[in-house]
């Protein structure tokens, strides 16, 4: 009488099993015997689906290790075990230590992925007949992979469409903030009014606010769930903006008559009206960042400032930091920037309209230029800007480094390099993500 095999259900030693472990052992015995799949097609899904069934990576490098262990591309039938030692399976895994190959080795039996079929003393072999062909083998059973193959690529379609979601989600964030951003500098430089009939924002100042607390709301691991509310909100702000300079457009009598035009022209940039730094005595100075009363533009202000002066053959001074290493550490100040960050001069004129924004007044941003030159000072708005709610005063903040600058106690070369890190090791933890 030919006896019946009995394959193992636990494992060997303290191990213990779970209800988790029958209810997987019990979904491989159900599939259908004639089932095949390719195991790096499913393999492939299981790695896109890895956080929806929550594994580590270093548990897929020990999934592929041990998929390759078995001669056939296509998996099917009784055949599925695989019984490499933990020598040969640890070569296959890149080097693991035998510790951590053990806890992965535990983590794909309890997700379901394997069942082990453990021998009498624990070893992993495979017992063959006289024709040469495997009787039966103690090791890794990888039949749960071809039953639940349907359910891993399930799994991995919605984790892509999730994927394809938050890209558009992003994708719509960036455009508003980008938008935003340079309306409001718009409304600041060409004195556009937030109020009509008594309704609406106080100034552009509250505006900038509510923008801020929007954008301060966007973490790097914010989920869909999170992103979606916001985008909403961040296009409806945008959208009201909009409306405000759409009417201010529509209200203004415009002339087809050239030199009607000239005189717009001319005139569109009056001194803000606003005080943007309640709390400071009367009689400021005027705001460099604007029309001057002498009729100089801001970039001839710009050139008589001594600690900035050009070349005599008209180029930009040299600087000890580079553009793109400043615009690196604070890229938020280009949602600023009406037509990008080309120059040093664009640098100013947009830390100019973004002094308004953060409340800082004319007097606090004449000081910074005078003491600490007007790139210097243009660098340290951009950078307040990064910092966003670190920085309760920016106004206070600007005049305290002010103080510092003419007491030769500051230098500018730090505060870049500490944001540069940030955004640095920020990109990294992207990419680990």
């Amino acid at each position: 009488m030919q006896s019946i095999f009995h394959s193992p259900t636990t494992a060997f030693g303290r191990r213990s099993l779970t209800l988790a472990h029958v209810a997987n052992q019990a979904a491989a015995k159900e599939r259908p015997p004639e089932k095949a799949v390719h195991k790096w097609n499913v393999f492939h899904a299981i790695c896109a689906a890895r956080p929806r069934l929550g594994l580590s990576e270093r548990a897929l490098t020990v999934l592929n290790a041990l998929l390759s262990f078995h001669p056939e591309t296509v998996l099917t039938g009784d055949g599925l075990v695989v019984f490499p030692s933990n020598k040969q399976l640890s070569l296959r895994a890149h080097g693991m230590a035998s510790a951590t190959l053990r806890r992965h080795l535990a983590m794909l039996v309890d997700v379901g992925l394997i069942v082990r079929r453990d021998s009498p003393n624990g070893k992993r072999y495979a017992r063959k007949d006289r024709a040469g062909e495997i009787e039966v083998a103690f090791g890794f059973d990888l039949s749960p992979l071809v039953a639940r193959a349907d359910e891993f690529e399930a799994l991995a379609e919605a984790v892509r469409a999730e994927e394809r979601a938050l890209k558009r989600v992003r994708e719509r964030i960036s455009i508003c903030r980008r938008d935003i951003g340079k309306m409001i500098s718009t409304g600041l430089e060409e004195g556009v009014p937030t109020r009509a009939a008594g309704q609406g924002p106080t100034d552009w100042v509250a505006i900038n606010e509510m923008f801020r607390t929007l954008v301060l709301r966007l973490t790097r691991n914010a989920t869909l769930a999170e992103l979606e509310p916001l985008a909403d909100e961040l296009a409806l702000l945008s959208s009201e903006v909009l409306n405000l300079l759409e009417t201010h457009v529509k209200s203004q009598n415009m002339s087809g008559n050239e030199s009607q035009t000239e005189q717009h022209i001319q005139n569109s940039k009056p001194n803000l009206p606003i005080d943007l730094e309640p709390g400071l005595r009367k009689g400021r100075a005027a705001d460099p960042g604007l029309i001057a009363k002498d009729g100089r533009t801001p970039q001839r202000a710009y050139d008589q400032d001594t600690n900035d002066a050009p070349t005599p053959n008209g180029a930009e001074p040299v600087k000890a930091y580079p553009l793109g290493m400043v615009l690196e550490a604070c890229p938020d100040i280009a949602d600023y920037a009406k037509n990008g960050i080309n120059s040093w001069r664009d640098l100013i004129a947009t830390a100019g309209v973004t002094r308004a924004a953060l409340g800082v007044s004319a007097d606090a941003w004449r000081e910074a230029q005078e003491t600490m030159g007007a790139t210097d000072a243009a660098v340290v708005i951009a950078a307040i800007l990064q910092k966003g709610e670190a920085i309760a005063s920016p106004g206070g903040y600007l005049r305290a480094l002010s103080a510092k600058a003419r007491a030769k106690a500051f230098s500018i070369g730090p505060v870049l390099m500490a944001l540069l890190r940030g955004q640095i090791g920020k990109g990294r933890r992207n990419v680990a993500s």
